[in-house]
Formats: C-alpha cells, sequence, structure tokens
C-alpha cells in the first residue's frame, strides 16, 4: 500500500469534462461573464494545497439551526413559516476518504421563494424570522447535519417564465483551497428540474442526479421534520512519489 497523503501533497487534476460550460447561452448571464479563451493550467503551489483551519468554537451553538438562529420565538408566531427540514450527508473526497474539519456553510430562499437580500424583489413575502444562511463543521467520518425550512421555488429573468427549483446553495472548505467547492443541492421529484436552464448545462444525466437530495425516511424527525440526505465529494489528494527520497516497497514484495 502507498503512504498516506500529508499536508501539502498535490491533489488530483480537475476533471473539467464533469463541469459544466462556462459559455451556455441558454443560461443568459454566462454571456457576458464567461471566459473564452482557454484556461491557464498551473502546477498546484501552496496557495492550493493548503488552506484555513476551522475550530468547532469560532462558530456558534445555532450556525447549523437556521429554524432557531433569526428567530424570535419570544414573541408571537416567532418561528419562521414552512415546512421543517433536517438535510445531512457526508463529505468525501474522490477515493471515498473521510474529508474531517470541513466547514460546509448553506444559504437559500425562505419558503414563499424570496431571498433575505435586499436586491430581492420577488413579491414573495419577507420572513421576519427566518435568515437564510448557516454553517457546521463535518465529524471524523465527514458527516455533516444542518435543519432548515425547505426553499420554495422563484420566477428569474432569464426567459420569460423560468422558474428556479427549489434549491439550497453550498460552500465547502477541505483540506485546502484547491477542494474549495460551490454547488447547490436540489429536492427529489420536483418537476422544475427538468426545465431548469442552469441544471441543463450540467453534461449528464447522472451528474444531474447527484446534485438531487434523496428523502431519507430514516432520519425523520417524528412529528417535526422531514429529512433529506445529499453527500458531497471533493477532490482527492495523492501521495507524492519519489520526491528526493527513498519509496517503501508495498507489503509483501520481497524484491
Amino acid at each position: 500500500m502507498g503512504r498516506a497523503p500529508e499536508p501539502g501533497d498535490e491533489f488530483l487534476m480537475r476533471d473539467t469534462t464533469s463541469h459544466p460550460p462556462a459559455y451556455a447561452p441558454a443560461y443568459k448571464t454566462s454571456v457576458l461573464r464567461s471566459p473564452r479563451n482557454a484556461l491557464i493550467s498551473l502546477q498546484q503551489s501552496l496557495s492550493e494545497v493548503t488552506g484555513p483551519v476551522f475550530r468547532a468554537e469560532e462558530l456558534g451553538p445555532l450556525d447549523n439551526d437556521l429554524i432557531l438562529n433569526c428567530a424570535h420565538p419570544d414573541q408571537p408566531h416567532g418561528l419562521p413559516i414552512g415546512e421543517r427540514i433536517v438535510v445531512h450527508g457526508y463529505v468525501r473526497d474522490q477515493f471515498g476518504r473521510p474529508v474531517r474539519n470541513a466547514l460546509v456553510e448553506v444559504w437559500q430562499a425562505n419558503a414563499s421563494g424570496r431571498y433575505r437580500h435586499k436586491k430581492d424583489q420577488y413579491i414573495g413575502a419577507l420572513d421576519p424570522n427566518f435568515g437564510g444562511c448557516g454553517r457546521t463543521l463535518t465529524d471524523a467520518d465527514g458527516h455533516y447535519v444542518y435543519r432548515t425550512i425547505r426553499p420554495g421555488p422563484y420566477p428569474w429573468r432569464n426567459r420569460i417564465n423560468d422558474w428556479r427549483p427549489a434549491h439550497i446553495h453550498y460552500a465547502i472548505s477541505g483540506d485546502a483551497w484547491a477542494q474549495r467547492l460551490i454547488t447547490q443541492m436540489y429536492f427529489e421529484g420536483d418537476p422544475l428540474i427538468a426545465s431548469c436552464p442552469i441544471l441543463q448545462t450540467v453534461p449528464s444525466e447522472e451528474q444531474i442526479r447527484g446534485l438531487v437530495a434523496l428523502q431519507d425516511p430514516g432520519a425523520f424527525v417524528q412529528l417535526d421534520s422531514r429529512a433529506y440526505r445529499f453527500d458531497i465529494v471533493l477532490r482527492g489528494q495523492r501521495a507524492t512519489w519519489f520526491e528526493n527520497r527513498v519509496q517503501p516497497l508495498p507489503a509483501g514484495d520481497a524484491r
């Protein structure tokens, strides 16, 4: 067996064929912001193979509870409106190894499909008890969990009647900047997934399924919340071989 990767070892090359194209005319805002020239490939340096280290004490006790972290339970009707859900899953690398102590940040619209942002002018109602953002750390097994309100879909001015499926935004910070991932999670059974111009840029049906959280009845909270499971895969880190030192032979090799 080869040695385990160490801090500073390189990560696997990014598989650009698994990413949506930067230029996708059906997704109109990509037309103005997408690069048109070939991207430059650089060997990884300390800027990519290292990253910040997060500690549990840096997070607040309600950071992973979007139901309570902006609520006013001391007031009448002080809890957010909408379906209560629990979302959980595992963060692993491409080799199936757990990514421990990864920071998982989430943000989303409320149950009416409106973000708590001054530039969101959708007529859906604002919820004074829902902030729509949270964060948590993965444990030793790479597991994370948070609870929230299921977001609503909303219209957007891509074409005259395009709607975004219900979704939750994710930003994951793993062991290094090379593992940084921004993505979105969708919900099993949402009929808007098939017609979303953003999701139509994803190269394959299999990859779209990887963005869809599956209902997890075994994790339901009785008389409280449904649950969804959403696993995340980050780039894998490989051991660096033959770097001015003698490499051990694999176990059982008597040469």
